[in-house]
């Protein structure tokens, strides 16, 4: 099967989306089993992670910088505030909706591993799959409390970009911007702390990928 009918059949079976179990058989007879599409669905995450990382890294720029304001055309300032914060709400939803990817593989490819792990008649070989996949789940366990830890971060940070960009809306002067500067050290340890957060998530998830069973 040539490439581009790869591509064709994949785009539309994701489309399917209520019908998770649809998609996996469709892949399976393609030869990617549920563990190649973890793989690739993790690595999203992180790359999915890393793009929001510095979203709101530019975002936290723009309130700084804003801050300094020292003349100028106040509404081409906000409007680059605003703009900032719109497009960090986008990268939000994106590591959101990866990780609920990440979750619906995972989820098939344990019950799949345990209940073929139950169909082995050899007692030595039935416990090493198990405790095999015991140990992949729990380190599996460990990078998704990351990435749910660094996403649990995302929505305090939105909220706060977001008061602020309504609150510029409405009083748009100098006295305004000026209000920031108390506020703007908050945001900066908040935003620092969910960079952090989305840093040990994406080290987890390199962690992860290279401990997985090429067999799992």
């Amino acid at each position: 099967m040539n490439r581009t009918r790869i591509v064709v059949i994949t785009t539309v079976l994701a489309g399917l989306g209520a019908c998770s179990s649809v998609y996996y058989r469709a892949m399976d007879a393609m030869g990617y089993a549920k563990r190649d599409i973890l793989v690739g669905r993790v690595e999203k995450a992180q790359a999915s992670q890393n793009e929001a990382k510095q979203q709101f890294q530019t975002t936290l720029e723009a309130f700084k910088a804003l801050t300094g304001f020292d003349g100028g055309e106040l509404e081409a300032q906000y409007n680059k505030l605003k703009s900032a914060y719109d497009a960090s709400k986008v990268r939000a939803t994106a590591v959101s909706t990866k990780i609920r990817d990440v979750e619906d593989v995972a989820g098939a490819m344990f019950s799949e591993w345990e209940k073929e792990t139950a169909q082995i008649t050899d007692a030595g070989m039935r416990s090493q799959s198990a405790q095999m996949r015991a140990q992949t789940q729990g380190r599996y366990n460990e990078m998704l409390s990351k990435m749910k830890a660094a996403e649990a971060r995302m929505p305090p940070v939105l909220e706060a970009f977001n008061n602020h960009v309504l609150f510029l809306k409405h009083h748009l002067n100098a006295q305004a911007i000026k209000s920031l500067d108390k506020q703007v050290l908050e945001i900066e340890s908040n935003v620092s702390s969910l960079i952090a957060d989305m840093q040990k998530s994406i080290d987890e998830a390199d962690r992860f990928i290279k401990a997985l069973p090429k067999n799992g």
